[in-house]
């Protein structure tokens, strides 16, 4: 059996992780290395440094993969990258799978042209931030044809991820699945901002709040808390957020308007948004990770955005 040269096409927070892991395995299992591009091409000297190989454009990693996987911030990216591959020349017999957050319907429509281009699309979006990415720890949540998923299940489950939900041959229902992950992601997050400022106006403390919500709830929404109590809801100046209040605003956007097409309302990501909004609006100049709900909160509440810990490290008064 002939061994498939895979590529990657996207290297952000989440896609760097991934395709170290990628390599890895392919190293290990004496395959050819990853093909990989992304629009600043020197973002993948890390994943170089292990034996990866550089490609100038998304069209080339096409033409020399049989096996394509991407990770993009957005639904207008993604038909941008669908659209070179089938540019890309014959792409009969290969598989591309995209790893990304993006409305159902963009799924269908690049499955569309992948397949009237001859290829195979599988949806592939993954939960887990990008820690979880670096742990090879995310959860895959996979739908298109069974003759793709069994060519990528090696590359999934023990490579890049924990698990993975399958979620048949419609490629919509995996990108339904992620969103309706994210609305609960963002309510989480929203209620965790809010009780912490509670516990600050109040005077129980950050610092308590955050013992109880790793005892009674474990360490995810531990996690959530400790994005706050670190600062990270907003890095540094030139800091990269773990991940982009932009893209958390695109996701939010994503769900209620599958909410209102179903008929539906989703009144804690409506508020979740208007405060990543706010936050975006107040900060505008700075990084911004998705939990910067809590900078926004705390506006509302008569705190400053920045916690003392925020100014202290900023070197602010």
């Amino acid at each position: 059996m002939a061994v498939s040269q895979v590529g990657w096409i996207g290297l952000g927070s989440m896609g760097i992780g991934m395709s170290k892991n990628l390599q890895k395995y392919l190293l290990q299992s004496n395959a050819p290395p990853l093909v990989y591009t992304n629009r600043t091409l020197a973002r993948g000297d890390s994943l170089k440094e292990i034996g990866a190989i550089p490609a100038g454009s998304v069209s080339e990693v096409a033409m020399k993969s049989d096996i394509i996987f991407s990770c993009v911030s957005n639904d207008e990216v993604l038909h941008q990258v669908a659209d070179e591959i089938v540019s890309s020349g014959d792409i009969s017999k290969k598989v591309y799978v995209d790893c990304s957050t993006v409305h159902p319907d963009t799924s269908v429509a690049v499955s569309n042209k992948i397949s009237q281009a001859g290829g195979e699309f599988v949806s592939a979006p993954v939960f887990g931030a990008a820690p979880m990415a670096e742990a090879g720890k995310l959860i895959f949540v996979t739908a298109g044809p069974s003759t793709a998923m069994s060519k990528i299940a090696p590359y999934l489950n023990g490579v890049m991820g924990r698990s993975v939900i399958e979620m048949g041959t419609d490629v919509s229902k995996s990108s339904l699945l992620k969103i309706a992950g994210n609305i609960c992601v963002i309510s989480f997050m929203e209620v965790i901002c809010e009780a912490h400022v509670f516990a600050e106006k109040t005077g129980l403390g950050s610092d308590i709040l955050e013992k109880m919500l790793g005892d009674m709830f474990g360490p995810v929404l531990e996690s959530y808390s400790k994005r706050l109590t670190t600062g990270a809801y907003i890095p540094p100046p030139g800091g990269k957020a773990g991940f982009d209040v932009q893209l958390a605003i695109k996701d939010a956007k994503h769900a209620l308007n599958c909410a209102q097409e179903a008929g539906t309302r989703l009144d804690v990501s409506e508020v979740a948004l208007s405060h990543l909004e706010k936050a975006r609006n107040l900060m505008g100049d700075r990084p911004l990770d998705s939990s910067s709900i809590y900078g926004a909160i705390r506006t509302e509440s008569g705190l400053d955005f920045l916690t003392d810990l925020c100014k202290k490290r900023d070197g602010k008064p």
